[in-house]
């Protein structure tokens, strides 16, 4: 592939050019983000007396911030969004809370996507791609499930799990394990200190202290804040807004994520002769959108160009890909049309390296 040969010499010099997060661009983007949605909140104050109409509308323009205020949380996470480290970590953690997603343990699980990009061996994305082995493995019911399963229509369901349900499921059954532990073991070991019986506590929900105290510090911030918005506006407004909103936003970035490694022979490599920036070239899509939906996105549909380099800011996306664009022609170009008809790719051929659909395995 000569692209991604030029991509490797030319790669260094790309990232030196482009990788320069800009304080005053980040502060930008995070008050025209954060103001909106303060404001929003601000006009379902008991003052006002909105009409059902009224509140929808808020309600879908809410989620549109959320999902950019999601972006900026994740940029956050790559240290892209500032120059500042403490900018980074701070304005990462407070849109962790405001988009219900501890944002230190996200970002774990998230640079480990990007490490490891095209290698479907080792991460199988959002919807949790099966091979084709595993496919007929299943039965027909099973075939069945996992393909309606993964329905666009089921999105804003998959947001709610993922913003709202399971941040705080992991970290009550987490924290009850944990306490349980160390319960048993105090009652074994009278002589053994707490911090020492809970550093031998082992638990999927995370692998380190410091992501145990983020996750706590996040869900007692958004409790206390849910507590507060309902005595505020009432209990039912408030949830409402807030979990379709969130649901919403929640499904989009899922079908947006989704579709810019999910498409037709999308790359995907098993362990042996995967290739990072192969990867970049055949297994990350160019997402084109309306300017309006890029500014939302946090141009996020240049993913190309975010997976050459996570450290890129998301406001230098653009200009990187028009330097480059020639060496980027390759890239599968992808509009909103195609957003559905890619996600029936749903297979990882492990033979031919690359993602097909159902129809096209039964085909083979």
């Amino acid at each position: 592939m000569p692209a991604v040969s030029a991509i490797k010499q030319q790669k260094r010099s790309i990232v030196a050019r482009y990788a320069k997060p800009d304080d005053l661009k980040g502060a930008i983007q995070v008050l025209t983000t954060l103001l909106p949605v303060i404001g929003l909140w601000c006009a379902m104050a008991p003052v006002f007396y909105l009409s059902n109409g009224q509140v929808l509308v808020i309600t879908a323009v809410m989620s549109l911030f959320l999902l950019r205020l999601f972006v900026l949380m994740h940029d956050c996470g790559h240290g892209s969004l500032f120059r500042s480290s403490a900018l980074n970590d701070t304005v990462g953690f407070g849109f962790g809370v405001l988009s219900s997603m501890p944002q230190y343990v996200w970002a774990q699980h998230h640079n480990y996507h990007h490490s490891t990009n095209g290698n479907w061996a080792r991460y199988r994305g959002p919807l949790a791609i099966v091979s084709v082995n595993e496919y007929d493995a299943m039965s027909p019911w099973g075939q069945w499930a996992y393909v309606r399963g993964r329905n666009i229509c089921l999105a804003p369901f998959a947001g709610f799990i993922y913003l709202i349900l399971n941040p705080r499921l992991t970290w009550i059954k987490g924290t009850a394990g944990l306490l349980w532990h160390i319960v048993r073991g105090k009652a074994a070991r009278p002589g053994a200190s707490l911090g020492a019986l809970a550093a031998e506590f082992k638990t999927p929900y995370w692998k380190s202290a410091a992501e145990y105290r983020h996750m706590t510090l996040n869900n007692l911030l958004l409790l206390s804040a849910w507590a507060l918005m309902s005595w505020w506006i009432g209990p039912g407004l408030f949830f409402f807004v807030y979990i379709v909103s969130a649901s919403l936003a929640g499904g989009a970035g899922i079908v947006l994520f989704t579709v810019q490694h999910n498409f037709e022979h999308s790359y995907a490599s098993g362990d042996q002769g995967w290739d990072y920036d192969a990867a970049v070239i055949g297994g990350t899509s160019f997402l084109v959108l309306p300017v309006w939906l890029n500014w939302v996105t946090g141009n996020i549909g240049y993913h190309h160009v975010h997976h050459l380099s996570a450290q890129i800011p998301n406001y230098r996306l653009a200009a990187c890909h028009a330097e480059h664009a020639q060496l980027f022609a390759t890239v599968k170009r992808l509009t909103l049309a195609d957003v559905v008809p890619s996600l029936k790719f749903l297979l990882w051929d492990p033979q031919t390296r690359r993602l097909i659909s159902v129809a096209e395995h039964k085909q083979q």
